[in-house]
């Protein structure tokens, strides 16, 4: 499941829509939708997240924190490590590698390393 799939997912519960429901309203279809939420479709437009805000009536930082959810939820991600030193390859291999794996908290501590490391451009 993607940040967005699961946001998604969890507007629809807490207002009690059904996927049926949402994909007639945004004129989907409800396949497309449960493979957003599932993780098994890629990015979804930013037409359909404005859309999706319409629908749920979300403005101001909730229609910008689900777009950012949206901009964050790729299923599918490529690493280029080309150019990059054999340390930070090794380490991209071994992550595909066990991602599915890593416990919670593990994944925690990643992210808190990365938030904590300037982005750099390429």
């Amino acid at each position: 499941m993607t940040p967005f799939g699961a946001r998604l997912r969890a507007l629809r519960r807490e207002r009690g829509v059904t996927l049926a429901d949402l994909a007639a309203a945004l004129q989907v279809s409800s396949a497309y939708l449960s493979a957003l939420e599932h993780g098994r479709r890629g990015t979804p437009s930013d037409g359909l997240v404005h859309q999706v805000c319409e629908y749920f009536g979300l403005i101001w930082d909730d229609a910008d924190d689900l777009s950012r959810l949206a901009r964050t939820s790729r299923p599918r991600v490529v690493l280029d490590t080309a150019g990059l030193t054999p340390e930070a390859t090794e380490f991209a291999n071994a992550l595909a590698a066990r991602i599915r794996a890593l416990p919670p908290e593990a994944l925690a501590e990643m992210r808190a390393v990365l938030a904590r490391t300037p982005a750099k451009a390429r």
